[in-house]
């Protein structure tokens, strides 16, 4: 069982430091809920660790595998089996759902067996048929640019798309509820938890209780001023939506002092 291991992790943008020593595990078949207010390192937490470049690590390792993939390219650690759905997903004009899926997937094959010769096209429609079916998304859209054009929902459910198609091992939903409806928000979870399982583990970053009324998480832990400074289980995230985060500022002012 692959998990990934986050050991005193400290971020800095611009010369500013954001997280400030977190500590992390999360293993395949565990679902994981990181919640906190905003501007106190969630989003910076999921970007770092895949490797974008305006986020400087200055402290800490993320183990995956026996690897420090922050040592690693951030294709590399997708190839490895991790995986980022983003809060605000790029379209990509010219490129279709389909190409860009495949593509993806050949390169993460290839990165694996260099002798792979990538997947057949029969074979992908295959699955790209199974995976939209599981999703109950409309076949019509693996023919559209990526993105392009998309509402909040549908943009969303095509970052679920990529991470059923590549089938990763631990997978960052960074703030997928954000600008989704009711029911956008509901068809988007069931698509996450027809994928979850004992070989995927999933870390669901958000603001707000109501997407973990749909995904139910394993753990549940608070972020404040680049730390995370609570965990417990889903009642933690019930205790969230009733109390807010004024009791988790006052148990833990003197830390972030």
């Amino acid at each position: 069982m692959s998990e990934l291991v986050i050991r005193n992790f400290h971020v800095s943008i611009d010369g500013k430091q954001i997280l400030k020593g977190v500590n992390l595990t999360v293993k395949q078949g565990e679902i994981h809920a990181l919640m906190g207010p905003n501007g106190t390192g969630k989003s910076t937490l999921a970007y770092s660790l895949m490797g974008h470049p305006a986020y400087t690590v200055t402290q800490g390792e993320a183990i995956f595998k026996g690897q420090n993939i922050l040592e690693l390219d951030p294709d590399a650690r997708a190839h490895l089996g991790v995986f980022l759905a983003f809060q605000y997903p790029v379209a990509i004009p010219g490129v279709t759902v389909a190409n860009f899926l495949r593509t993806a997937l050949n390169a993460k094959r290839h990165a694996i067996d260099a002798a792979d010769k990538g997947i057949s096209i029969p074979e992908f429609r295959k699955l790209l048929k199974e995976k939209m079916d599981l999703l109950q998304m409309d076949q019509t859209i693996a023919g559209r640019y990526l993105n392009d054009g998309f509402s909040g929902g549908e943009k969303k459910r095509a970052e679920i798309l990529q991470m059923a198609a590549l089938h990763p091992e631990i997978a960052i939903l960074d703030e997928t509820d954000s600008g989704l409806d009711i029911d956008a928000l509901r068809i988007v979870s069931e698509g996450v938890n027809a994928l979850r399982g004992p070989d995927l583990g999933v870390l669901v970053i958000t603001h707000y209780q109501r997407i973990l009324n749909y995904i139910k998480p394993d753990f549940v832990h608070i972020m404040l001023d680049g730390r995370i400074v609570e965990s417990g289980g889903p009642d933690l995230a019930q205790h969230l939506e009733e109390q807010g985060y004024d009791w988790v500022r006052e148990k833990h002012e003197t830390v972030m002092a």
